[in-house]
């Protein structure tokens, strides 16, 4: 064979192989339905985000094992925005844009939230988000797991109120929009539903991955020392919640003293603290691991076997993501398509199992049906119920205790497909 001959061969097997390879991508792309995992894997945000990208991986592997959705496999497109807010941002437009997510689970500070929505908007993505939130907000493109201030953090005043007697109360959060948002409502309510005066309530914030708590421990232990029951209502948010207890303990500030109530603070931010102080403080969740059904102990197990560890723990924001993903599959299984206007069409009214027993219902205002449940801290990290709801509440995306929107109501359904609408004018409003 000449050397023509062996150059002409060699180019034509390099360009059947290049074929070849192009070919596979574009049958693995055909049967293949890409979703985007936007949580933060370090940074401050990283002690609470990390495990829900975990969690996502583990419902894709056992969707995928059982056929995955409309015969297609599933693939996690992983990214780390590293608790930037910005950084937000640039990675849900590359998941959208470039990656072609047909759906992105993510975030978990309103900031976080706040700084991709504008790009889901833009680009009719459809975002899962599963961390409790302070409302006042619903958009076309956001479907919210988590629980509004209505389904945690009013139920939790009340339960403090009718079980401790409640007369001052320290609010303590994180300085960002949530905290202070849901301490807007919860100033609101307390004055107007309780009669509770402004030198009986306390607010104070701090930046994220505050660790120097001695002196605001000490203000708050001298503010609740008057002879007033008084309690702690926490929005404090990722690592700084570790620094915060511990300083408790340090101060020998017990439940049966000042009791803490936190709204941000579940099994995965006590795994790494001595919460043997801290022993009936209490957290408001919608969730709990000691939740003893069928459901939830097969959902452990299966946790357990893909974190290959049985010391990792559960919690609401894991199941938040549980229920998100699986409504997300019926829902493109109902569309027949994961084209993302048929899904969020095909979301409302999607009804799946939640880990406590009871149903989650996507409602028209793209919020869920879930239970309040009030669990106290117990020696070895886990919470003991100490209180549910007789039944499930509906998420209010805009909260009855604002003057500026008690009027309001979203119902993303046609003809009315609006996320702010003013009942007593009977107008869309744009925010």
């Amino acid at each position: 064979m000449s050397i023509m001959s062996k150059l002409n061969t060699s180019i034509k097997l390099t360009c059947l192989a290049v074929g070849l390879f192009t070919t596979n991508l574009i049958y693995a792309a055909e049967n293949t339905i890409k979703i985007g995992v936007l949580h933060s894997l370090s940074g401050s945000m990283a002690i609470s985000e990390s495990t829900l990208k975990d969690t996502l991986l583990m419902l894709v592997d056992e969707q995928n094992k059982k056929g995955g959705v409309l015969g297609k496999q599933i693939e996690a497109v992983v990214v780390d925005p590293a608790s930037n807010w910005s950084l937000f941002s640039e990675k849900a437009r590359e998941l959208l844009a470039k990656d072609k997510v047909s759906a992105v689970f993510g975030c978990w500070t309103s900031v976080s939230r706040k700084s991709v929505l504008p790009i889901f908007e833009e680009l009719n993505g459809i975002l899962f988000y599963p961390v409790q939130y302070e409302g006042e907000e619903s958009s076309k493109n956001i479907f919210y797991t988590g629980a509004a201030p209505n389904q945690q953090a009013i139920p939790a005043v009340d339960y403090l109120k009718k079980e401790f007697n409640i007369e001052r109360w320290v609010l303590v959060g994180t300085d960002y929009v949530y905290p202070r948002t849901t301490n807007k409502i919860l100033e609101t309510y307390l004055k107007d539903h309780y009669g509770v005066k402004d030198s009986d309530i306390m607010i104070n914030y701090t930046p994220f991955s505050h660790s120097d708590w001695q002196s605001i421990i000490a203000d708050i232990k001298k503010f609740g020392a008057t002879g007033k029951k008084t309690a702690v209502i926490s929005t404090i948010n990722g690592d700084a919640n570790v620094p915060f207890y511990k300083e408790l303990s340090n101060q020998g500030i017990t439940a049966n003293q000042l009791p803490v109530i936190a709204f941000s603070v579940g099994e995965e931010e006590l795994s790494g603290i001595d919460t043997a102080p801290l022993v009936g403080h209490l957290a408001a969740w919608n969730y709990f691991q000691s939740l003893d059904t069928d459901l939830n102990s097969e959902f452990i197990d299966n946790w357990h076997s893909f974190a290959k560890s049985d010391k990792r723990v559960t919690n609401d924001p894991m199941e938040a993501t549980y229920i998100g993903f699986n409504m997300w599959v019926k829902a493109v299984e109902k569309a027949g398509t994961d084209d993302p206007t048929a899904v969020q069409n095909a979301l409302i009214g999607v009804t799946v199992p939640n880990l406590s027993g009871s149903y989650a219902v996507m409602m028209p205002n793209h919020h869920i049906t879930k239970p309040i449940m009030i669990g106290e801290i117990q020696n070895d990290g886990q919470f003991e119920v100490v209180y549910e709801s007789a039944g499930t509440i509906v998420g209010d995306e805009w909260s009855d205790y604002l003057p500026s929107s008690k009027s309001m109501i979203a119902d993303w359904r046609a003809p009315l497909a609006c996320g702010k609408y003013d009942v007593s004018k009977k107008v869309c409003l744009k925010d």
